[in-house]
């Protein structure tokens, strides 16, 4: 049976269904979002809907009942009337018990593991004091994105043997960055600019590019003074870098993104993804 739960930031009720487990993360279906997020040692869950991503406060507060909305480890529900562009977080509370690796603290606004977009509000700061006002406003938060609209035009791998393959190793923004590249002003350093550049890497005669990290990283998970140039701290496995889009919205980062895929597919190039499993920029 649906759900009623009323929205602790606000007086109007929400109802939400119990929704599904999988598959895992927000899926975009008839009237709504299904959410889900696995975290077998939480004791609470509530989903944070923001208006939009430097708001301070969540438009609407959702508690995922234990009951209702957990099955297993995963907290689930389906919210009707929202739909891609949706800002969203997670709050989750549970023990504070660091030597077992347990760090549960529900003043944190918290990504979700399998979003597939990423708002990073320009105030954001590594150092963000949880406890302090304007937090939340600040905070990176995930963005529902609908992955069903998008037309691959049968685009497929192409399989080669890799015997066959001769690999480009390039970072996505440096490979079109300075102005030498020919690539336009607005389209340096984007997932659109390497598009263009394909031809050249056709000529070259590879049969393969590997990007370094092109998933949503922390820009800021660097020394003093510097800046993560080259990805290595992920926040996001399953969201292309924002920065790296010449488009400012979540669902035009992904598009961008798997443009540029289906572009090097059709030029005969296959992709390899540097991906980072041992670390991310949680800290």
């Amino acid at each position: 049976m649906p759900n009623a739960e009323a929205s602790r930031d606000g007086p109007a009720p929400l109802i939400v269904e119990p929704g599904a487990s999988a598959p895992i993360g927000p899926t975009v279906g008839d009237g709504g979002v299904n959410f889900s997020v696995y975290s077998q040692r939480a004791t609470g869950m509530d989903l944070l809907l923001f208006d939009d991503a430097t708001d301070d406060a969540a438009g609407r507060v959702v508690p995922l009942d234990r009951r209702a909305h957990r099955t297993g480890g995963y907290w689930h529900g389906f919210v009707p009337g929202i739909r891609a562009g949706q800002v969203y977080a997670y709050r989750a509370t549970g023990p504070w018990r660091p030597e077992a690796g347990l760090r549960f603290d529900a003043r944190h606004v918290l990504l979700d593991p399998y979003g597939r977009g990423v708002a990073v509000p320009g105030g954001y700061a590594r150092d963000l004091d949880p406890g302090a006002a304007g937090y939340a406003g600040r905070a990176m938060k995930s963005v529902v994105v609908d992955l069903a609209a998008y037309d691959w035009e049968g685009d497929v791998p192409l399989r080669r043997p890799l015997h066959d393959t001769v690999v480009y190793e390039a970072h996505l923004r440096g490979f079109t960055a300075h102005p030498n590249s020919g690539v336009g002003a607005g389209r340096r350093g984007t997932y659109a600019g390497f598009i263009e550049r394909i031809p050249y890497l056709v000529d070259l005669g590879i049969s393969a590019v590997e990007l370094l990290p092109v998933f949503q990283f922390d820009a800021l998970a660097a020394p003093p003074g510097r800046t993560n140039y080259w990805g290595y701290q992920p926040v996001s496995y399953f969201a292309p870098h924002a920065a790296y889009s010449s488009r400012p919205d979540a669902a035009g980062v992904v598009d961008e993104f798997r443009d540029l895929v289906k572009a090097l597919h059709r030029a005969g190039l296959e992709v390899i993804l540097d991906v980072v499993y041992n670390h991310t920029a949680e800290g």
